[in-house]
């Protein structure tokens, strides 16, 4: 079931990122596909993680008109290496993770600007300017959608039914039968 639930938000991502830069410009800063690969890589399924990399990377490409596989290549670098800390280290806890998205996203950042420079490509931006939006977007939102993913994974967001009459909780009784005089 947690297969399902990622697959769906890594396609929500994909769109989120092809639509929302359109809509804003501050969302074009923020990677939300790299946000739910770096969560997918933390629940230490390496291979879910590197498919959703690779898919989501390629597709990222396709919609953007960009190097075709550059963003590809680069989601599956960092779903690798963040699989492997996450399976060496115990990151589990919000505060762990925030640096490790912070890391992805500079990573990211920085072979994704090497490929396009290997390649001849001139990248939109500098790789400062861009870099540090980048870093700041992805890690707010990816701390929120940490957040939200996490809290649906724990079933925190269905709604609890009270009863009208809830049960008391009894006292312990004492023991009728005595061994002793």
């Amino acid at each position: 079931m947690e297969g399902v639930k990622l697959t769906i938000a890594i396609i929500i991502s994909v769109v989120l990122q092809w639509t929302l830069r359109n809509v804003a410009d501050f969302f074009m800063f923020v990677d939300f596909p790299l946000i739910i690969v770096v969560y997918a890589a933390l629940q230490r399924n390496s291979i879910r993680a590197l498919l959703f990399a690779t898919v989501s990377g390629i597709a990222v490409d396709a919609l953007s008109g960009g190097l075709l596989g550059s963003s590809g290549f680069t989601m599956t670098v960092i779903a690798f290496i963040v699989a492997e800390i996450a399976r060496r280290v115990y990151l589990d806890n919000l505060l762990l993770r925030i640096p490790v998205i912070a890391g992805a996203s500079i990573l990211s950042s920085l072979i994704y600007f090497g490929i396009h420079k290997l390649f001849g490509q001139e990248p939109a931006g500098s790789l400062v300017f861009v870099g540090a939006y980048s870093l700041i977007g992805t890690m707010i939102a990816g701390t929120l959608i940490f957040l939200l993913l996490d809290a649906i994974s724990a079933g925190k967001l269905k709604p609890r039914k009270r009863e009208m009459f809830a049960q008391r909780r009894q006292t312990r009784r004492r023991n009728p039968i005595r061994l002793t005089k």
